[in-house]
This record gives C-alpha cells, structure tokens and sequence, in this order.
C-alpha cells in the first residue's frame, strides 16, 4: 500500500486544505472532527513526515504538501470521472457494442436488427464480427450474440428467438434433369450442397418432415461450405439440392431461381438464440439490445413463409426490413 492507496485520506487532506481547518472539514464532509483529524495523522505516518503544518490559530502546507496537493486533486478527480463513467454505462443508452453472429445471419437478417437499433438509438455503436464457432468469442470480449443452430456453449445465457425454417431447393435448371421426385427416398441419390458445422446438423445426413411423419437419409454432399449463402449460390447455378432458410430463400422461390424440391416436405428447424454472458454486469446499451433483437428476431422467424398467396417482391422486401413494432 502506498500513500495514494487509500481516496478517503486523500480525500480528508484535500478537503482540509480547501476548507481552512479541520473543523470546517469535518462539518462539510459530516464527520466528528476527531475522525478527520486521525485521518489526516495516518496520511502523514504513511508519508513519513509532515504534510500540514497546524497550530491553534492557522495552518499551511509544507513543500511536500504542496506537491501531494496536486496529485490527490488529480487522482480524486479521475476517480470521480472514471465513476461518472460507470454510472453512465449504465443509465445512459450511449457507447459501443460488440457483438458476433452467425455468418450468414449477420450478413443479412442481423445487419437489418443492427440498423434498425442503432436508428432507434443514434448515440449507440456497434461492431459486428461474423462467426460460426462463437465458443471463444464472448471470451475475447464481445458483449453478445446472435446465432442460428444448436448451442455449444454452457457458460452463456441463451434467449430463443424461434425457429428457422429450412427447406431443400434446387434450380429449375437442375431438376430438368431429374426424374419427378414424390418423396424423400427419390432424392437420396441427388446431387447435394450441404452446410458443414455441428451445430447445423452436420454435412452427411438430412432429416426432412411432412406432418408426423420423419424422414432421414445419409449424403456424400459434393460440395460443403460454412454459409448458407454460398450453397444458394451454386444451387441456383444449379449444381445440386441444398437445404436453406426461408428468410435467405423468399424471393429467389418468388422469382422462380429456385423451387422447392418435395413441396410438402420441410428439413429439420435450426433453433436460434441470442446469447450473452452468464457472469458480466450488463450495460444498459447491452441489456437493451438484447430485449431489442429478442423481438426483432422473434418476429422475423415467426412470419409464416410460404403460406396462402405468394407476396410481390417489393411487399417481400418491405416486410424483411421492417422492424418489428415495438411495445
């Protein structure tokens, strides 16, 4: 411990220079005067000498109280800055976010939630990282995350958005060249574009629904990415089948890039979370984007792809970037 350790001593020997005296110290800061005056004694025991010179009728500093004047006022002053500072984390909506997400979501759905928030809250910042192995990256100091697939990690709290809605597609161009299919054992032996990762399910086999019914089959995919975004690439050059998320796919089906192959079969739903620090003090700025994104997201997911009369592409577009209403 060194003579700077301790801000109430510090904070007793400004106060009685200030003041003139130690009694109208003690008043000012409401304490016995006794009390500020063993303050003021172990400062000096710590120092080592005499800091303040006082006798019944006034009192001055020595040259060394002068010089430890200075700093105590300088650090009582960034102590009182640095404390501002953290009562200001966490009541005022201002400040940058570090948050990560699923490579393909952040491209799209979760940019959408981040300009949505940010115009909600002009003075907030964020910075974006894409991933799809998230485990270390509340650990390098992100503040929260969105992704799709199964969790992986036990050492974060995880708020479910909903469920991602998957479809197996193919290019008009490709199915041409294939036998009508019925049913899940016709496209067994097809071409595929699988998405590699555990947490999607894993590249060599597919699991498709239709009401109660389950079907699930293993692949040799002929091409396997980490993003969803690249399967519908080449799916539309029409080099294979590829299981993608309805959010990705709305106005390629709309626009007849793709068609939806087995039309009342869906492939297995991918969970999505938004997921944050189980041990770390959250910022109002954090907390309140993730209560932002739970129902940004939740919405999206919720909307009911695919059903009754196919929207326009604009309406399409109008209703993917709009936020959901808040209340």
């Amino acid at each position: 411990m060194t003579i700077f350790s301790d801000l109430v001593l510090l904070k007793a020997f400004v106060t009685i220079v200030e003041s003139g005296s130690i009694s109208a110290a003690a008043r000012r800061l409401n304490l016995a005067q006794p009390t500020l005056s063993r303050r003021l004694q172990t400062l000096e025991d710590q120092y080592g000498g005499v800091l303040l010179r006082r006798d019944t009728h006034r009192m001055h500093l020595t040259d060394a109280g002068h010089r430890f004047l200075d700093d105590a006022k300088a650090l009582l002053t960034m102590a009182d800055e640095a404390e501002q500072r953290l009562r200001s984390d966490q009541t005022a909506l201002e400040g940058n976010i570090r948050i990560f997400a699923t490579i393909d979501f952040a491209q799209s759905v979760v940019s959408r939630l981040i300009a949505s928030f940010i115009q909600a809250h002009p003075a907030v910042t964020i910075h974006l990282s894409y991933t799809n192995r998230p485990l270390t990256m509340i650990e390098e100091g992100c503040d929260a995350g969105v992704i799709a697939g199964a969790l992986t990690d036990d050492g974060v709290v995880a708020r479910s958005l909903g469920e991602i809605k998957r479809y197996p597609v193919a290019a008009p161009v490709y199915l041409e060249t294939r036998k009508h299919a019925s049913k899940p054992k016709d496209i067994e032996g097809w071409a595929w574009l699988a998405l590699g990762g555990t947490q999607f399910g894993g590249a060599r086999e597919v699991i498709l629904y239709s009401g109660k019914a389950e079907r699930s089959f293993r692949i040799d995919p002929v091409m396997i990415a980490e993003g969803v975004s690249s399967l519908r690439e080449e799916a539309r050059m029409g080099l294979g089948v590829a299981v993608l998320p309805a959010w990705l796919i709305e106005e390629d089906i709309v626009c007849g890039r793709l068609t939806r192959v087995l039309p009342s079969w869906s492939a297995k739903e991918l969970s999505a979370h938004v997921v944050y620090p189980a041990q770390r003090r959250l910022s109002l700025r954090v907390r309140t984007f993730i209560d932002f994104a739970t129902s940004y997201m939740s919405t999206v997911l919720a909307q009911n792809y695919h059903s009754g009369p196919r929207p326009a592409v604009s309406s399409l577009r109008g209703t993917l970037n709009s936020p959901p209403s808040q209340t």
